[in-house]
């Protein structure tokens, strides 16, 4: 029942590894850093882990509560505006995102004046309703391991960021990480 953990824990591990491009920038030289953390990310982590996250809303397994339409509606409304978050990040990253360098530049406009990552914003919303939309003991797992494997996840890679960017420091202290302020 609880296979799905397997490449759900491997792929964050292995997403985890990705945070430090400036470390193995510095061992293997720029190119070699960069291929790690792209190998790391966007071959062995984000679709590890996100095949574990589909494993596990496959499960036949009883749920707590069957979703009422309003349920549905929210939970739907959540996963499009955590995919429209997590897309729109992306295109103001651009490569940035696959495929950091020593490099890179920061990137402060749009939706980053307001929240540092948006795409895990983005991915804690896209958890909060796949858990609204199949509330089974597996799914509630994986989206809860999700939203814990995004709060580590941030910190590692703002270390790396500081390294990388030296403006992200104080771009750290004007900025919250997840949740805009009102």
């Amino acid at each position: 029942m609880f296979l799905f953990l397997f490449p759900l824990l491997t792929g964050f591990a292995f997403n985890w590894a990705s945070a430090f491009t400036h470390f193995y920038s510095e061992r293997w030289g720029e190119r070699c850093g960069r291929l790690a953390t792209f190998v790391t990310r966007n071959i062995l982590g984000i679709p590890v882990w996100a095949f574990g996250v589909v494993m596990a809303s496959r499960e036949s397994a009883p749920v707590f509560f069957v979703p009422s339409p309003v349920i549905k509606t929210l939970a739907w409304g959540l996963l499009m505006g955590g995919t429209i978050l997590m897309v729109w990040a992306l295109i103001l990253l651009g490569l940035r995102s696959f495929r950091p360098t020593e490099k890179d530049t920061l990137v402060a406009g749009g939706l980053f004046k307001y929240i540092r990552h948006p795409i895990y914003s983005g991915l804690l919303l896209d958890f909060l309703a796949l858990s609204l939309m199949r509330p089974s003991a597996p799914v509630l797992v994986a989206c809860a391991l999700g939203w814990g494997f995004v709060f580590v996840q941030a910190h590692p890679e703002e270390m790396d960021l500081v390294q990388r960017i030296p403006t992200y420091r104080r771009y750290m202290g004007q900025v919250p990480r997840f949740f805009p302020r009102f």
